[in-house]
């Protein structure tokens, strides 16, 4: 892909932080939607585990090749991502101490 070389690093970078911001703006709504609604979580707990270890991951990855937009706005993800591990998993607790789950 030669014509992604005349794009200097920088630009890539920018541009990463920024989708990784609109990444972590999704996870935000989801979050939002999960505190919001009263019943019982439909998100399955392998699922939003398994997005908890990716976004740890590529914080990783990031850190190790030194890429501000993938340690950073992965950083801010798994945060996210830990909130609504917690939302589910306070949601099941509840849902199993009303008989629901």
């Amino acid at each position: 892909m030669d014509f992604l070389d005349f794009i200097p690093t920088q630009v890539f970078e920018v541009i990463g932080v920024g989708a990784g911001l609109t990444g972590c703006a999704v996870i935000t709504i989801q979050l939002l939607k999960e505190i919001r609604l009263k019943q019982p979580s439909s998100m399955a707990l392998g699922f939003v585990l398994g997005w908890l270890f990716i976004y740890l991951f590529w914080v990783l990855y990031g850190i190790r090749f030194k890429t501000l937009a993938l340690w950073l706005t992965n950083g801010i993800a798994v945060l996210l991502q830990l909130a609504v591990v917690i939302v589910v998993l306070k949601k099941r607790a509840i849902a199993k101490q009303k008989g629901e789950y």
